[in-house]
């Protein structure tokens, strides 16, 4: 029998970085909350994978580009990596429902959440989805694993007693 991984997923603006209320397009505008290194390291020392889902249909709008997705993702692991923490992946979706039509992958949808729990193999019933909407919440549950909604940009520390 194949032993399974367990994963925390985190939504990524309002939850690893500053929300802005509308789409972070620039690397500038690009603010990572600090006060989440502490509470990632000891989901990753408790066994957890840690992954990133966010909903990215700024690149279908146009207004930033796959580069400058690339480049935020890369900088958000480096700048946890002197606290230990390492990001498994990082899944998003480029889409937008007004400008390329309906997709799987664009939360509430669990495509995003489906592809990591294959790729990593992945038991979903041990793992969770972190976000600071509904849609995050109904993701993870569609996919099988536990939603936890936070404040926008709220210490994830705040919630860590819902992870066992």
């Amino acid at each position: 029998m194949e032993i399974k991984n367990k994963a925390v997923f985190l939504d990524r603006d309002g939850v690893l970085n500053k929300e802005l209320g509308d789409y972070v397009c620039t690397l500038e505008d690009f603010e990572i909350l600090e006060h989440n290194y502490e509470t990632l390291k000891e989901l990753q020392d408790r066994g957890y994978l840690l992954m990133v889902a966010t909903n990215q249909g700024g690149i279908a709008k146009g207004w930033y580009t796959l580069d400058t997705l690339n480049e935020m993702h890369n900088r958000l692991a480096k700048a946890y990596e002197p606290y230990g923490v390492k990001f498994t992946d990082f899944y998003f979706c480029p889409h937008h429902p007004n400008f390329t039509g309906e997709c799987d992958c664009r939360k509430p949808k669990p495509g995003m959440l489906l592809k990591g729990i294959a790729d990593h193999s992945i038991d979903p019933s041990q793992s969770y989805f972190i976000g600071d909407k509904f849609t995050d919440v109904e993701a993870a549950e569609a996919a099988g694993m536990t939603g936890i909604k936070i404040e926008i940009d709220q210490p994830l520390g705040e919630i860590l007693h819902l992870i066992k």
